[in-house]
């Protein structure tokens, strides 16, 4: 790979980084998504890799989010990437690729935050009058789901 030249030399344009782009994208051997964005924040109770996080509005601390609760607990802020006791900090991957934890995933499906079990998602969205549907990703594999947080809507 480290020798494939297509489109060199590169012009020093526009078209020119186009082009050293177009080489990059063909040179990689499959698309690769990353955990890319994350921040850490104190933990008010014990998280598990994989769990749904939420952000506590009156002091910024996380804990498992749940789709039966209020709209701040309804309201996905990330994933947990480890396991962390209360008092911890834990870091929250908010875009990418995490590990689901013992949760296991198809490939393709689409999952939810529970309603049933706190930091845990679904692949059967909350039906419950009063309750919230908050779509959190995409499996991409058995293990790892692709990040998407949507804003939680109130069933009615």
């Amino acid at each position: 790979m480290a020798d494939v030249k297509e489109l060199q030399p590169y012009a020093a344009n526009v078209e020119g980084l186009v082009s050293v782009l177009e080489d990059f994208r063909q040179t990689m051997p499959n698309p690769i998504v990353f955990k890319v964005v994350g921040y850490q924040a104190e933990a008010f109770e014990n998280v598990s890799q994989g769990d749904a996080i939420y952000s506590r509005a009156s002091d910024g601390k996380v804990g498992k989010a749940v789709a039966n609760g209020t709209l701040d607990q309804a309201t996905v802020a990330g994933f947990a990437e480890t396991t962390k006791t209360a008092g911890q900090t834990v870091r929250v991957i908010v875009s990418g690729q995490v590990v689901a934890g013992t949760q296991t995933l198809d490939a393709g499906d689409l999952f939810f935050l529970s309603a049933a079990s706190a930091g845990s998602i679904t692949k059967t969205p909350p039906t419950t009058a009063g309750h919230f549907l908050t779509f959190v990703g995409e499996a991409a594999n058995t293990s790892e789901l692709i990040v998407r947080i949507k804003r939680p809507i109130q069933l009615g």
